[in-house]
């Protein structure tokens, strides 16, 4: 099975979500330092719900960016969040080998 019959199109999603009258953020790593679990470009779209589909991180970093994610679904304002630690907490939170990422938040529609 290749990559991208597993990895999902998160932007027809959020298209499709739209569509169903959900309301919606994107999540999207703009910058990633050092080693990274998801490169600049990876998408996670959330809505109002909670549910969510693609992956921008993994660990307490995705949980963070959902939690993120419903302030601008209410809010409106778009956030840069950035996630780094050092290398000792790195697994605990899902960055493997002390990277930092860079992830901004917006709300579609």
């Amino acid at each position: 099975m290749s990559e991208a019959s597993v990895v999902p199109d998160v932007l027809a999603t959020a298209e499709r979500w739209s569509g169903e009258g959900r309301r919606l953020a994107l999540a999207t790593v703009v910058e990633t330092w050092g080693s990274a679990p998801r490169p600049a470009g990876s998408h996670l779209v959330i809505d109002a719900d909670g549910n969510f589909e693609g992956s921008v991180s993994g660990g307490c970093v995705e949980g963070a960016v959902v939690s993120e994610a419903l302030d601008v679904i209410e809010a409106g304002a778009p956030k840069l969040l950035e996630f780094g630690v050092a290398d000792e907490t790195a697994w605990r939170v899902g960055l493997s080998c002390g990277g930092r990422i860079r992830v901004y938040v917006e709300r579609l529609g």
